[in-house]
């Protein structure tokens, strides 16, 4: 598998962000009461540019053929300052929250992971109304301390077991 081809076989795919998918996926949204939590396609691109070393990988996630979230991720970083195997960025368009695809998106980028040995994911959200985190925890991911930015900003760590429950699930064998 390479970082060109689709993650996962079934009718929800991760296909890597192209020139071609870029501006349906720059089309994608959430809702109001999560902007605050959750960056926009072009903003987390523009991010993953500044953070080069982070080697970010960068997905649409699909239903079929239609775009329906954006997913970044870091896998192995080229500097200590940033973590491994780690949830960067996961967005669902406000137009299809609730019918599962967030939880798709964790199946598939675990699946990456476990698929590559790694024992733990993490990723990391702020608290608030709208924010992730309740999300995350009903996944099984749980908070493993604060993270606190240079603009004073704090972010809750929550860290995935892969080896807990390395069960496929229904996406990945649909």
């Amino acid at each position: 598998m390479t970082t060109e081809d689709p993650l996962g076989d079934g009718d929800v795919v991760l296909r890597p962000l192209t020139e071609e998918n870029r501006p349906a996926l720059e089309a994608l949204r959430v809702a109001t009461a999560q902007r605050a939590f959750v960056s926009s396609v072009t903003d987390s691109l523009a991010e993953a540019e500044r953070y080069a070393d982070a080697n970010p990988l960068v997905f649409g996630l699909y239903d079929r053929e239609t775009p329906v979230g954006f997913v970044m991720i870091a896998d192995e970083v080229d500097d200590p300052d940033y973590i491994a195997h780690f949830l960067w960025k996961l967005l669902i368009d406000e137009r299809f929250q609730r019918r599962g695809f967030g939880t798709a998106a964790l199946d598939l980028v675990a699946a990456y992971f476990r698929s590559k040995g790694v024992p733990t994911m993490w990723t990391s959200a702020g608290e608030g109304e709208g924010s992730p985190i309740p999300f995350y925890e009903r996944y099984g991911f749980v908070r493993d301390g604060v993270h606190e930015d240079d603009d004073g900003s704090r972010e809750i760590m929550l860290r995935l077991d892969l080896a807990r429950d390395a069960s496929a699930s229904s996406v990945l064998n649909s």
